[in-house]
């Protein structure tokens, strides 16, 4: 969390970095979050699989949200569907097909799950027929068992004539992937062989932290470069590198881990009565 000190240091009223992204605008996309967002997009509006996963904090849940904002902004007749279960461990079947019914229609689901599976396909065909495309989305979705996972297929497969019924898109953390490994899950191989995998990559460089860090200040009326300067950013992007013992250098720099970086080097600067968090503040920290 930011000190009152550096609040009152660079004259800020709120986190820039909590409650972040109340509309489109306050998201910031480089070029592999924009082909993610509309990758889901198009998903939802045509059918498909599609995993999105990444490590916690690279912003999967916020592309989520871009992606659906599109979609109601533009009016796109797609109604998504979104199980509730918490433990997403123990969600079943016959949730996901209750989840379809209640936020596809205003029936009470039916008891059985052969009755509640005909309910869907009904639901789902007729809403189509109305003009509607559906999207599965679950949340949390490296949570979900092996056989719930081999049963997406099932949902995936409803048609109409040639449109399929439901899109399904799952986002979850990166270990997700080994699920969708086919040599060590290989009964749910139906539905790894026809799920595309979306993978969110961190920022790499200062110009990119820089113009994340831009969108974060911009919000607040304030001049990142004022606050954060190009060299700060630099240093940012430099201490978020790690390095393997085979020499190979990869990033940490996802938006989560940024913020908090971010914060930490502003209240340093705060303490230290630095202008603005530069190169050398960062490497203090």
């Amino acid at each position: 969390m930011l000190t009152m000190q550096a609040y009152k240091k660079f004259g800020l009223l709120q986190d820039p970095f909590t409650g972040d992204v109340q509309k489109a605008d306050d998201v910031y996309l480089n070029d592999d979050t924009r082909f993610t967002a509309e990758f889901l997009y198009q998903t939802a509006k045509v059918g498909g699989m599609v995993a999105l996963l990444g490590e916690s904090g690279s912003g999967k849940t916020t592309v989520r949200r871009y992606a659906i904002d599109r979609m109601q902004s533009e009016n796109q007749k797609i109604k998504v569907i979104f199980p509730r279960c918490i433990d997403r461990g123990k969600l079943t079947v016959a949730m996901i097909c209750d989840a379809i019914i209640t936020d596809c229609s205003a029936e009470t689901p039916r008891r059985s799950l052969e009755a509640k599976s005909r309910q869907v396909e009904r639901i789902l065909t007729n809403s189509s027929r109305s003009g509607w495309n559906h999207v599965l989305m679950i949340e949390e979705a490296h949570d979900l068992s092996i056989p719930v996972l081999k049963y997406l297929k099932r949902f995936w497969e409803l048609e109409d004539g040639f449109k399929k019924l439901l899109a399904i898109v799952l986002v979850g953390q990166i270990e997700m992937q080994a699920k969708l490994d086919e040599s060590k899950n290989f009964e749910a191989r139906e539905v790894i062989r026809r799920m595309e995998i979306l993978k969110l990559q961190p920022m790499t460089s200062g110009e990119e932290i820089a113009a994340y860090l831009d969108v974060k200040f911009k919000r607040l009326g304030k001049d990142r470069g004022r606050i954060v300067t190009d060299k700060g950013c630099a240093a940012l992007a430099n201490r978020l590198r790690k390095q393997l013992r085979n020499g190979a250098a990869y990033s940490v720099a996802y938006p989560l881990t940024v913020n908090n970086w971010t914060r930490r080097a502003m209240n340093a600067a705060a303490e230290l009565g630095a202008d603005a968090v530069d190169d050398e503040v960062v490497n203090s920290i």
